[in-house]
């Protein structure tokens, strides 16, 4: 049961970093194959990034062909309804980056505890460190891509504490998985936070310190 919820939620996560990747690619003008590719990058590329650091080769993805699948029929999707309402495109600019910041939430949500949870079952549940690296990497690996992709400073660097949300959902992860061993609560728990603190950081325009030159 707690895998089948795991599998299903993984299944989410791909489906809402493939909207939030063809929205982006289709903002930054790019032909169908670009939409395709950047939704897929986004949904893929931090687990490859995950696997290659974590000695999987090829990485797992490659194998999961229903999971590509999913991220191509998706960003199709957004495409074609894209493409039909491209005329009202930009004037619902304010609300598709409402809607894709939802997505990007959750997705940043699945991932990053995914990615930790991998870690636990190669054997590395006793390296807090490395965990917690590969959870972020896998949460927000996928995001960088696509933006230097389509030429954008990457979202992870700048806005709305993107990767602090992913390390402390995987830094509560990692307490609740080594103390208790419930796999489905601590994942639900550590991914609302993650969902929380995103959407809070948003509405509220939470950001990090900077220094201004």
């Amino acid at each position: 049961m707690t895998d089948a919820i795991l599998f299903i939620m993984n299944f989410i996560g791909i489906a809402a970093f493939s909207v939030s990747g063809a929205l982006i690619a289709i903002s930054s003008h790019l032909d169908l194959f670009g939409v395709l590719f950047i939704g897929c990058i986004t949904s893929f590329g931090g687990g490859i990034v995950r696997d290659i650091c974590l000695g999987s080769f090829p990485p797992r993805i490659f194998f999961n062909a229903e999971e590509v699948l999913l991220s191509i029929s998706v960003s199709l999707a957004v495409f074609i309804i894209s493409y039909i309402n491209a005329k009202h495109f930009k004037s619902l600019s304010e609300k598709i980056d409402r809607i894709n910041n939802w997505f990007d939430a959750v997705g940043l949500a699945v991932f990053s505890i995914t990615g930790t949870e991998i870690a636990f079952d190669m054997g590395y549940d006793g390296s807090f460190l490395l965990s917690v690296v590969m959870g972020m990497i896998t949460g927000v690996g996928g995001g960088i891509i696509r933006d230097v992709l389509t030429l954008k400073e990457p979202y992870v660097l700048h806005k709305r504490i993107y990767a602090m949300a992913s390390i402390s959902g995987c830094v509560l992860y990692f307490i609740l998985e080594s103390c208790f061993d419930a796999k489905l609560i601590s994942s639900f728990i550590s991914m609302s936070l993650i969902i929380a603190i995103r959407l809070l950081a948003t509405k509220f325009r939470w950001k990090l310190p900077k220094i201004k030159i």
